[in-house]
């Protein structure tokens, strides 16, 4: 009798759910035939990437770190989830797309692979072909290529100090307006998808406003920052070249987090912040070349004095590199970089002092689109100064090493 009745329960599910399939598909082609539009959340994208690196081969100085890279660079460093970024994107509205990022890997200096807020923005297209627009939210600031361009398709492992000092993490809260023709737009989203290192979607020109402390922080003054860019692709027969030019201007306020007790400074230590930029990039096709350079103004800390003044600051790089297809889906994109940066780096402690001398050659290897494996070598010297820092100059050399999923 139980043998029966357990046989009986199993043909009874078994119709329900033929039926259930059946509803499910005539259901399908009648939304189908009644021509039903799509529901808003059937245009979402879901993607993201995550990377693990080991920056300690063949280290020969433990105090040779870098605040704003890579915290585990140097002394206590180890293996780490540099990032663990999901991607959620999409149209809710012709005219209005949605970005949100979360970052599942970063860190409060003692706790790793927290969750924290990276970009949340709204583009609102002011037109049908979505020539011109209008961000806001918190997301990058149109400033510097390099910073525009995603850590997911960048070949060195951490951006260059000269123009990534300017903004930490590269984001903000702000409103920018974007201008870009509906062809250069498509070039721009074409030099990403065909993987040639793009820095995606940033206009053509782009003027803005920001608070000026960088994402996730509090506004600390009634002073709004000011941007703007110009970067334009041309293609010139099988290559493809970038030029660009921004700059920025405003007010910073040196939070007390970020200074020491006994350290002088200004008053309500708010300081003129200024750079302007200048870009050039020729994409791989195959060799490609990306150069940057930046001056300006800002607070930075005087061992001396042993206070914060406004000081000035310059910096750049300048990275060769190839793309190579190997077998199967193999692409090989050997890369090296030399920077240069003698300024501070305001959002560290004191506006802790800088002057940088670095060379990073490497190979990325793409098995195929979803993981890669990237070495590098890095040869380096580095002074950096507070007022717990004095007199601190660093020179060593080390092996880095990322593993890096997408999807």
């Amino acid at each position: 009798m139980r043998v029966l009745c357990l046989t009986a329960i199993m043909v009874l599910f078994s119709c329900i759910d033929i039926i259930g399939q059946d509803t499910l598909k005539n259901e399908v082609i009648s939304t189908a035939q009644r021509g039903e539009k799509k529901k808003w959340y059937d245009n979402f994208s879901i993607g993201g990437y995550v990377q693990v690196r080991y920056n300690r081969l063949f280290e020969t100085n433990e105090n040779l770190k870098c605040e704003q890279c890579d915290k585990s660079i140097g002394k206590n460093g180890g293996i780490i989830i540099r990032r663990g970024r999901i991607k959620i994107s999409g149209y809710i509205h012709k005219r209005v797309f949605f970005y949100i990022q979360p970052d599942f890997a970063s860190s409060t200096g003692t706790t790793l692979n927290i969750l924290q807020l990276k970009d949340a923005f709204i583009d609102l297209s002011l037109d049908k072909k979505s020539e011109f627009r209008v961000r806001l939210g918190q997301s990058k600031i149109p400033f510097g290529f390099e910073n525009m361009q995603s850590s997911q398709n960048r070949l060195p492992l951490d951006r260059n100090d000269g123009l990534n000092s300017a903004l930490a993490n590269e984001r903000d809260l702000g409103a920018i307006f974007f201008w870009a023709p509906e062809e250069k737009r498509s070039l721009f989203t074409s030099l990403v998808r065909d993987n040639l290192k793009g820095s995606g979607d940033y206009g053509v020109f782009a003027f803005g406003v920001y608070n000026g402390q960088t994402a996730n922080k509090p506004e600390q003054n009634n002073s709004l920052h000011i941007v703007t860019r110009f970067s334009y692709p041309i293609e010139i027969g099988e290559q493809i070249i970038e030029p660009g030019i921004q700059a920025y201007t405003g007010k910073y306020v040196l939070p007390a987090e970020q200074r020491t007790s006994t350290v002088k400074g200004a008053p309500g230590f708010e300081y003129t912040d200024q750079r302007v930029a200048t870009s050039f990039v020729l994409y791989p096709k195959p060799f490609g070349i990306q150069a940057e350079y930046n001056w300006g103004k800002g607070p930075e800390y005087n061992p001396v004095s042993d206070s914060i003044e406004t000081k000035s600051l310059n910096g750049g790089y300048i990275t060769a590199s190839m793309k190579i297809y190997g077998k199967k889906d193999w692409v090989f994109y050997p890369f090296a970089r030399i920077q240069k940066y003698n300024g501070a780096k305001k959002h560290e402690l004191d506006a802790r002092r800088y002057e940088v001398r670095e060379f990073e050659g490497g190979l990325e290897w793409q098995l195929n689109k979803y993981f890669e494996l990237t070495a590098s070598y890095v040869i380096s010297k580095r002074r950096f100064e507070d007022s717990k820092l004095k007199n601190n100059l660093q020179s060593g050399n080390f092996m880095r090493l990322q593993a890096q999923l997408n999807f």
